[in-house]
């Protein structure tokens, strides 16, 4: 090893799901969304010469944007790079303790690389056998607390009170719900309220799935006023001009047209529990989803044997080799054609 590499900082990176290359492919690895963005996006006009210039650094046509649709205050809403790049920000920001931060041990696999990256203590909860988050394990010292509502990988939601009475445990550490796929749960699931009554409450959206911009890099977070202010603090001395210009005006067109994403979101629902019957009556085992994607396993085949064979077949699943759930496949949920495909192939490896 070369004497400057001893100083080189080496983490374990964050895998992504493939991006393949090929056409004529079913993609249901990523959880993106089959529908395309908001037509009105397409319509959002920007001032081309106006790209010689920087981007407004406090993004505020969006933040006020966001604020009205949640009717809130603009000093209550921090927008990011994708939700990746808001909840990276909120480590910087929050973790900062002796005390460890705490998270499931089955949950978004970027937690933990952050950590290690910037040098967070922190400490892996395991969920029980089936899964569930327990909220008592969270009932104790920490420096912080995260998880997503539904949980990564295994799409299941916990209720408002089971996240009320963790805030209740933990008043003295900033506690962050990802709500990464809020969106395809019950109605009245998500505590984006709650930051009103909670201070320590940080709710983190992204607009790469229900809102179908995966490509445009959108996220935000809503919280108390000087959560937000210490999160721009933190951005102002990184990268000050995080937003380009047209994922800003493109960010704004998509949220004005709430009737589509309200549409494109029930059609996903739909094809989710109309998917998940069929698998179940084939014999998969299937864990309750309030998600875009859905949890699976089929006892007695190997879940990398069937992500193999379907990608033989143009069908691309997400596989974990992860102790714990290297028996499921994560599958996106497409539009009713894509997933009638699957089930066909289903039924032919079977």
């Amino acid at each position: 090893m070369a004497y400057w590499e001893e100083n080189v900082r080496k983490v374990e990176p964050y895998v992504p799901g493939e991006q393949p290359k090929v056409k004529n492919i079913i993609k249901l690895n990523t959880n993106e969304n089959p529908y395309g963005p908001s037509p009105k996006v397409s319509k959002a006009v920007f001032d081309f010469d106006s790209l010689r210039k920087y981007p407004d650094p406090a993004v505020t046509l969006l933040v006020e944007k966001l604020a009205e649709y949640h009717n809130t205050t603009k000093d209550r809403v921090f927008v990011g790079v994708g939700s990746d790049d808001v909840i990276a920000m909120a480590f910087m920001t929050f973790f900062n303790s002796d005390k460890p931060v705490l998270f499931p041990d089955i949950t978004y696999s970027f937690y933990p690389v952050w950590a290690n990256m910037l040098g967070i203590k922190y400490e892996t909860i395991p969920v029980d056998k089936d899964f569930n988050i327990i909220k008592e394990d969270y009932y104790r010292e920490n420096g912080g607390i995260i998880f997503p509502n539904p949980n990564a990988p295994t799409s299941k939601l916990v209720s408002r009170d089971f996240i009320i009475d963790i805030l209740k445990a933990n008043k003295d550490s900033v506690v962050i719900i990802d709500e990464a796929y809020i969106d395809f749960a019950k109605e009245g699931s998500s505590i984006i309220d709650l930051t009103e009554e909670y201070e320590n409450l940080l709710c983190v959206r992204t607009f790469s799935k229900s809102r179908s911009l995966a490509g445009m890099r959108i996220g935000y977070a809503v919280g108390n006023a000087k959560l937000i202010k210490y999160m721009n603090d933190v951005k102002y001395s990184y990268n000050s001009y995080t937003m380009n210009t047209p994922s800003i005006l493109y960010g704004v067109a998509s949220v004005e047209d709430d009737a589509y994403f309200k549409e494109t979101v029930k059609k996903i629902v739909d094809t989710r529990e109309k998917f998940v019957k069929e698998i179940e009556s084939m014999g998969f085992i299937v864990l309750p989803s309030a998600a875009n994607f859905v949890f699976a396993k089929y006892p007695g085949r190997d879940a990398v044997d069937i992500f193999d064979e379907a990608k033989k077949n143009g069908i691309y699943f997400r596989y974990f080799d992860q102790d714990r759930i290297r028996d499921y496949l994560r599958i996106t949920i497409g539009t009713d054609e894509e997933m009638d495909k699957v089930i066909d192939f289903f039924k032919s490896y079977l």
